[in-house]
């Protein structure tokens, strides 16, 4: 048997661990909180976790989550046209359609599936997808798994010219996609949806929000970025997240009209060919959906914990990335400068990431900080001393 490639991956992996840029893996020995156990370290504050509400080990969510287990067993065993789908993943997307105000919702093992099989199912040639250059990572997978014919452009990120510029030029097309992040993740900024919707009117574009880290964040019940701007009748298709806000752990969903919905039970091959999503999984995804919808005071609580954190890393003359979102990030440089920060942050007891090339472009390697409704004000003041102290020392 050759060994070629194995040499050549292993070759590759040593490379990376003496750039200082290889990735190692923690285990976490407790429940997901602002204070978690690593194997590596003992207790530590979790400033990298996406539970900006802090449902993960929610005891309202973790009990719909086990008496799911109970009732439905681990998982159908299945994929849902076979005999995967349980009345509890239809009670699921009626609360997410009704949530975003949708007319149907559909979910999927994860917000990857979601994206990489929403577009490939409802396009067809000559159909103009424009998508944001900063958009995740799965949105660009599922554009390009689109058929032959079907147009591709990235515009300038949050460049409404530039998106303009586009529409125009394709104004003839049978159907004009505009897709578009509403937290872009790693810069931590918003998308301008009131001025994307007014394009997408004036020029019949139909609107494909990816709310991931929005939902649960922005909006004044949570409801993410169309709701931070007004605009959350306006969007034609919403993909999201169970995994993030929501606490539930994984699963993704497609939410907006009947007709799309259905054509991804048809067509969609990630829905095809994946199994249901897990009962309890779903389960614990309309719990916090009820949680959010009863206690909008949660969202407020984390937009003011996010803004103060940003503004004390101003203070700190650490200059963090601006936005509004719970995404905090701060620019470091290199990504061995990125990795070894976090490295020293979590000697000290907390746990950030470190991101660089090829996630974020050469040279803008960061630590990106995101804060959950669960902090304490004394959690992020201690991070921010920490984190000053540690590139002084860098």
């Amino acid at each position: 048997m050759s060994r070629s490639l194995i040499t050549r991956l292993a070759s590759a992996l040593e490379a990376e661990e003496e750039a200082g840029t290889y990735k190692h893996l923690k285990t976490i020995q407790s429940a997901i909180g602002s204070k978690i156990i690593l194997e590596e370290a003992g207790e530590v504050t979790l400033l990298s976790s996406n539970d900006y509400l802090g449902l993960a080990n929610n005891p309202d969510v973790v009990a719909a989550a086990k008496e799911a287990l109970d009732q439905y067993g681990a998982s159908t065993a299945s994929v849902r046209f076979i005999c995967g789908t349980q009345d509890i993943h239809r009670t699921l997307e009626e609360a997410l359609a009704y949530f975003h105000g949708t007319e149907t919702a559909l979910s999927y093992s994860s917000c990857w599936a979601a994206n990489t099989g929403l577009f490939p199912a409802i396009t067809a040639p000559g159909d103009v997808i424009l998508s944001d250059e900063l958009n995740h990572a799965s949105l660009i997978d599922g554009i390009r798994a689109t058929a032959k014919g079907v147009i591709k452009q990235v515009y300038k990120h949050s460049d409404l010219a530039d998106l303009e510029e586009k529409l125009i030029a394709h104004q003839d097309a049978p159907a004009r996609l505009i897709v578009t992040d509403g937290v872009f993740s790693m810069e931590g900024d918003i998308a301008k949806l009131d001025e994307i919707v007014a394009l997408g009117e004036k020029y019949d574009a139909l609107i494909i929000l990816d709310d991931s880290h929005g939902l649960g964040v922005l909006g004044r019940t949570g409801r993410g970025v169309a709701e931070h701007f007004g605009v959350l009748n306006k969007i034609d298709i919403f993909t999201g997240t169970l995994g993030k806000a929501l606490g539930a752990g994984t699963g993704g969903f497609v939410a907006g009209p009947k007709a799309v919905t259905e054509m991804l039970v048809q067509k969609s091959r990630p829905h095809l060919f994946s199994n249901a999503l897990p009962a309890s999984v779903a389960a614990a995804g309309c719990k916090s959906l009820e949680i959010l919808d009863r206690h909008p005071e949660t969202v407020i609580a984390l937009q003011e914990k996010a803004a103060w954190f940003r503004t004390r890393l101003n203070e700190l003359e650490l200059n963090p990335l601006e936005g509004e979102s719970a995404v905090v990030p701060v620019i470091v440089g290199k990504t061995a400068t990125a990795i070894r920060l976090a490295s020293a942050l979590l000697e000290k007891g907390v746990f950030v990431t470190g991101f660089g090339f090829p996630v974020v472009p050469e040279g803008e390697a960061r630590l990106r900080f995101q804060v959950s409704a669960s902090h304490s004000k004394e959690q992020l003041e201690e991070a921010a001393l920490m984190l000053r102290d540690c590139l002084a020392d860098c």
